[in-house]
C-alpha cells in the first residue's frame, strides 16, 4: 500500500521543517536546505516492495547533505538509485560529481557523505536498497557511486526501463511478486555496478555487454521455468547457442553455471525467511526450477556447504543462538 504524505495543507512558512521529516522519514537521515523564500508544495509517494522501499518524490528548489553527522544516526546500510523525471540535478560523492538530467540516474551510498542538489523544481522516482543485497564488494560500489547513468542506451538503459516500469507497476502486484521483482532489480543493479567497475570483460565490444545484460535478465525473469535451457535463451534473442555462450565465457562462467547459481541463492533467500513463512525443501526447489530434489540437496550442500535442511534449520535458530549462516 502506498503512503503519501505532504506539506499542502501547511501554510509556506511551516513547511520546511515538517519537509525536513518527511525526507529523513522516506530515506535516511538527512540535512535539508529549501532555496525558495516561501517553499513550494512537497510530496513524497512511498510503498515497499521486497528489500526495496519506492518513493516518488517532487518538490521545489533544495540541497539534500549526507554528511558524517547524519551517517553516524544511522541509515548507512543503504544505496539510493535515483531515477530523474524532470528537473536537474548535482551529485557529489566520493571526489566525483554527476550532472543528472531526465532520464539519467545515480547511486548514492548513505555509508559515505555526499551532497545532491536540485536546483530546480524537481520529479523524482528514488529506490532505497540495501546495500547486502546486491552482493557486490565495497570497492565496487566506491566506482559507481557519484556517477552517471545515461538511463538510455547499453545496460544502464536496460536497468533504468525496468527499475521504472517496476515503480510504475509496484501498486498492483502481490507481496510474492513484488519480493521477486525487487530482487530482480537487485541483480541487474549487481550488473551495472560490476560493469562500471570494469569487471564484465573490457575488450569486449558495448552492444555485447549489453546483450548479456539483457540475457541475464531474461533468464532472472524465467529461472522459475524448469525448461529454461540456452537454446531456448538463445531463440528469445536472436542469437545463435554458441554466441551465448561466449557472453557468459566472457564474463568468466559458462550460461548454466550462472542460472544454477542465480537459483541456487533464490532458494537460499527463502530458506531463511522466519519459521512461519519458510515453506518446505522441497516446494522452494520446485518455485526456483529444480526438478531432481537430489540433484537439488548436491548442488546446495555444494555451494554453501551443508545440505538445504541444515541450512533451513540453522536460520531459524533465535538471536541468541548466533547469526543466520551466510
Amino acid at each position: 500500500m502506498s503512503v503519501v504524505q505532504t506539506t499542502l495543507a501547511l501554510p509556506p512558512g511551516e513547511r520546511a521543517d515538517y519537509w525536513h521529516e518527511l525526507v529523513a522519514g522516506a530515506f535516511i537521515p538527512l540535512d535539508v536546505r529549501l532555496h525558495e523564500p516561501e517553499p513550494s508544495v512537497g510530496t513524497i509517494t512511498s510503498r515497499g516492495l521486497g528489500p526495496i522501499r519506492v518513493s516518488e518524490v517532487e518538490a521545489g528548489p533544495q540541497t539534500v547533505d549526507r554528511s558524517a553527522r547524519r551517517i553516524a544516526q544511522g541509515g548507512g546500510e543503504y544505496l539510493t538509485v535515483t531515477l530523474q523525471q524532470r528537473g536537474g540535478a548535482r551529485l557529489d560523492q566520493g571526489g566525483r560529481q554527476a550532472l543528472v538530467g531526465p532520464g539519467s540516474f545515480t547511486l548514492s551510498d548513505a555509508g559515505r557523505p555526499y551532497v545532491r542538489e536540485q536546483p530546480d523544481a524537481f520529479r523524482f522516482t528514488a529506490f532505497r536498497v540495501p546495500r547486502t543485497s546486491l552482493g557486490v564488494p565495497d570497492d565496487d560500489l566506491r566506482a559507481a557511486t557519484g556517477t552517471l547513468f545515461d538511463g538510455v542506451s547499453g545496460t544502464s538503459g536496460l536497468v533504468a526501463v525496468f527499475l521504472g516500469r517496476l515503480a510504475e507497476q509496484a501498486g498492483g502486484l502481490d507481496p510474492h511478486t513484488g519480493h521477486r521483482l525487487a530482487l530482480t532489480a537487485c541483480d541487474l543493479l549487481a550488473v551495472l555496478v560490476r560493469e562500471r567497475r570494469g569487471l564484465l570483460d573490457p575488450r569486449a565490444p558495448e552492444h555485447a555487454r549489453g546483450m548479456l545484460a539483457r540475457v541475464q535478465e531474461y533468464v532472472l525473469l524465467h529461472l522459475a521455468d524448469p525448461g529454461l535451457c540456452p537454446e531456448r535463451i538463445a531463440a528469445a534473442h536472436h542469437v545463435s547457442v554458441r554466441y551465448l555462450h561466449k557472453l557468459f565465457h566472457a564474463g568468466g562462467t559458462t550460461v548454466g553455471r550462472w542460472i544454477l547459481r542465480e537459483r541456487l541463492e533464490r532458494c537460499r533467500r527463502d530458506l531463511a525467511r522466519p519459521a512461519r513463512a519458510v515453506p518446505t525443501v522441497a516446494a522452494v526447489a520446485r518455485r526456483w526450477g529444480f526438478v531432481s530434489p537430489a540433484h537439488f540437496s548436491r548442488a546446495f550442500r555444494a555451494a554453501y556447504g551443508m545440505a538445504p535442511r541444515e541450512w533451513q534449520a540453522a536460520a531459524r535458530l533465535p538471536a541468541a543462538a548466533g547469526p543466520a549462516p551466510r
